[in-house]
């Protein structure tokens, strides 16, 4: 069993990233700048954007924190999304989900500039990931091909099984192994809670990428020998013999998978640095006009 490992992939990213910046410093350029815009105080929401201000002072780009209270009204935060799309000094920007229940989440995802939608999920930049043409990536898909990549993992003609379709990572990462791409010409399949039997639709994987949400979900017996995992879950279990009383875990088994797969990725340590890197990503290539030209 090989690890995947994409706390160093994304450290050896961001060194990338941090020498293109400190070029454009040098050509007298304005350097990358990326928003978050923060809503209430869950506390993952709360870890994870902090990962983001964290990443982005290490590239040297500029960041911006909006923080807001849960009782925001959805109008307050349309105008904040508004502002954001108005502003010549945002490259990109996200608005961090979930949103309290009073506000509509997707009202808010239309309302973004898909020039400045880093994090890929406005139907414009989804619409045309589908058609093959140049887009922002979703930040966990972009960052599970990555990981593809630098492994040098063949993916052209393998069986890939896609355990949950959310918008944020199933429907995208599917669409994006079944095309024409070198991490990807897969034959995929969908498994998620309508699914009939599927533990033995899990058991043909050859790549089997997790995604659904509940804690230790795939076994050891749902895989075949030699299957590469992906594990996206992050999911908070009880650990009395832990300082903080609990513990994270992945939607995969690791203790038990990883005696039978042949690459797998852990929890945390994975999935989870590549889609912040991925931001940072999409953000450099905003600031460079790469997929859209400013107006």
């Amino acid at each position: 069993m090989k690890l995947i490992d994409g706390k160093a992939l994304s450290a050896k990213l961001k060194i990338r990233i941090k020498e293109e910046v400190d070029e454009i410093k040098e050509r007298g350029g304005r350097v990358p700048h990326l928003a978050a815009v923060l809503v209430g105080g869950d506390p993952a929401s709360q870890s994870y954007v902090r990962s983001k201000v964290r990443s982005c002072d290490e590239v040297g780009f500029e960041s911006t924190l909006i923080k807001k209270d849960e009782t925001i009204s959805e109008e307050e935060l349309l105008d904040i999304v508004r502002d954001l799309n108005e502003d010549p000094n945002i490259d990109g920007y996200i608005v961090q989900l979930p949103l309290p229940r009073h506000i509509d989440p997707e009202k808010v995802n239309l309302a973004i500039d898909p020039r400045k939608d880093v994090d890929g999920f406005h139907p414009m930049n989804f619409g045309r990931m589908t058609l093959g043409l140049p887009a922002y990536l979703p930040a966990t898909p972009q960052g599970i091909l990555a990981m593809l990549e630098e492994y040098n993992i063949e993916t052209s003609g393998k069986k890939c099984v896609v355990i949950g379709r959310s918008n944020i990572v199933g429907m995208p990462i599917s669409i994006l192994m079944a095309q024409k791409r070198k991490t990807g010409n897969c034959t995929v399949t969908i498994v998620h809670s309508r699914t009939k039997n599927s533990e033995a639709e899990i058991r043909q994987g050859d790549i089997i990428i997790a995604a659904i949400g509940r804690a230790n979900y795939v076994t050891a017996d749902m895989i075949k020998e030699g299957a590469i995992i992906f594990d996206v879950g992050i999911n908070r279990i009880e650990d009395p013999s832990r300082k903080r009383g609990y513990r994270l875990v992945g939607d995969v088994d690791f203790e038990s998978v990883s005696g039978k797969a042949s690459y797998i990725t852990p929890v945390p340590g994975g999935v989870g640095p590549m889609t912040v890197c991925s931001l940072l990503m999409n953000t450099l290539k905003s600031a460079n006009e790469e997929i859209y030209k400013r107006v």
